[in-house]
């Protein structure tokens, strides 16, 4: 495989969902490893460079009844997949019981298989890595408990919500954000502890057989003073190591693999320091928000500040958020769409955003509910992947250009951009309100005048270049 491209498109699918659409038109035996190639020539038609198959790993029982058993979860399997059983909820992926395909998804094999079958489109193999926990019945409670957080009885008696006994006299902490409640079918790893960050660097050297990169599920919770924050009087006397997690393993595993790729999912301003720790690629979150709550001038400043720079992984929806459909509407998901797929960084496509598709399914469900496809706005997408995927988005240089006043205010909703290749130049103009809008794009030494009116949003052919 070549490597990958600069600025590469991103394809997000969760793999029993996706699995499980497939089966029903192609029979109930199919397998990750046997979908019709034509699956992923359609995605590197569209301008894909890579797939991240979220949700392969094998999953925890003891997780899954967690699922089955919350009151709050229950309520929002009732309010996204009316009529819904047992077996349609399985443990959270987040939960990761094994690094080993979900048999639900086919043989240990077809993980390797899959990837071939990628490869042979042009596209890399991405997959999940959860450093902060795992399964609350994983095998390290038993086998290596120095490699999680512990705790005793006087701990859970203080927070009951923090620890739980897996059997008399074992106390674990549940997986945290400090900012939120813990994760109550996960068990806390302890970064501090040498022996967990040689076993995450094993498991990740044996990712890296099988798949082309990870995305790294809330990478900034292994900094070292993130860890120690939220955990530092309860890892059994390990000090804070001298040096970060993430620069420890990236560096074994690109001793070895070195086009092996690491896209952090990351907030609190940790993405600079991600990307200084090796990470390739780091969420872009501010910029969603930017884009769903705020205006032209709040997408303006945030990309003359962001840390970032041009690895920043930019989405409008992904398995955490809510549907680009559902929050944006259409025309201002058209616009934030264009911002996303024409700015430098990692472009990330969800499945079914294209589609149209309206519910967010939780991720411990493993099938949707009957949603009609809305073909006018996947006619609105196509022109715009398929002129992004052209080598100008990709080798070329990004510039920001500057809009000037038409004779009235309405030019600071306007979001104005270029990408040059030789001779070849795009110019993209974006009005980024819901009124029309005018305003002088300077070209270099030119000045032309753009009025563009948001109430009918086109892109097509003539409009993805002016």
């Amino acid at each position: 495989m070549r490597p990958l491209r600069a600025h590469p498109h991103l394809y997000e699918l969760n793999a029993r969902i996706f699995l499980e659409r497939m089966r029903s038109r192609l029979g109930p035996e199919l397998s990750l490893a046997a979908i019709p190639g034509a699956e992923w020539a359609a995605l590197a038609e569209r301008g894909f460079d890579a797939v991240w198959v979220m949700g392969v790993w094998k999953r925890s029982s003891g997780a899954r009844r967690v699922a089955l058993e919350h009151p709050e979860q229950r309520r929002v399997y009732d309010a996204t997949l009316p009529g819904w059983s047992d077996a349609d909820v399985d443990g959270s992926p987040y939960a990761v019981h094994a690094y080993a395909l979900s048999p639900d998804l086919g043989a240990p094999a077809d993980l390797g298989r899959l990837r071939d079958a990628l490869h042979a489109h042009g596209m890399r193999l991405i997959v999940d890595f959860v450093p902060n926990h795992l399964a609350l019945d994983h095998p390290w409670t038993t086998a290596h408990p120095q490699r999680l957080v512990r705790g005793d009885e006087a701990l859970r008696a203080a927070h009951p919500e923090w620890f739980y006994a897996p059997r008399p006299g074992a106390f674990f902490a549940h997986g945290r954000d400090p900012n939120f409640a813990p994760w109550v079918d996960t068990v806390q790893v302890n970064f501090f502890a040498p022996e967990l960050r040689r076993a995450h660097l094993e498991t990740l050297l044996d990712i890296a057989t099988v798949a082309d990169g990870v995305r790294c599920d809330m990478a900034m919770l292994g900094l070292n003073e993130v860890f120690g924050r939220v955990w530092g009087a309860r890892v059994d006397g390990h000090p804070a190591p001298a040096t970060e997690f993430w620069s420890d393993v990236i560096a074994g595993v690109r001793q070895r693999f070195p086009d092996f790729v690491f896209l952090a999912e990351a907030y609190w301003n940790s993405e600079a320091t991600l990307l200084d720790l090796g990470f390739d690629f780091v969420y872009d979150k501010t910029l969603y928000d930017r884009l769903r709550w705020g205006s032209a001038d709040d997408v303006r400043a945030h990309l003359e500040t962001f840390a970032g720079g041009e690895r920043g992984a930019r989405f409008i929806e992904n398995h955490d958020e809510p549907r680009a459909l559902e929050v944006f509407g259409r025309e201002r998901g058209l616009a934030a769409a264009a911002v996303m797929l024409t700015l430098p960084g990692m472009r990330l496509v969800h499945d079914g955003q294209c589609d149209g598709r309206r519910v967010r399914l939780p991720v411990q469900l493993v099938r949707e509910p009957e949603e009609p496809l809305d073909e006018d706005l996947r006619r609105a997408y196509d022109p715009l992947l398929r002129r992004t995927r052209a080598p100008l988005f990709h080798e070329g240089t990004w510039e920001k250009l500057e809009t000037r006043s038409a004779g009235d205010e309405s030019f600071r909703d306007l979001l104005a951009w270029s990408w040059r290749l030789g001779e070849a130049q795009a110019v993209i103009v974006i009005n980024f309100s819901a009124n029309p809008a005018r305003g002088l794009v300077v070209l270099q030494h030119e000045q032309r005048c753009v009025e563009l009116d948001a109430w009918q949003v086109q892109i097509n052919e003539d409009s993805a270049e002016s």
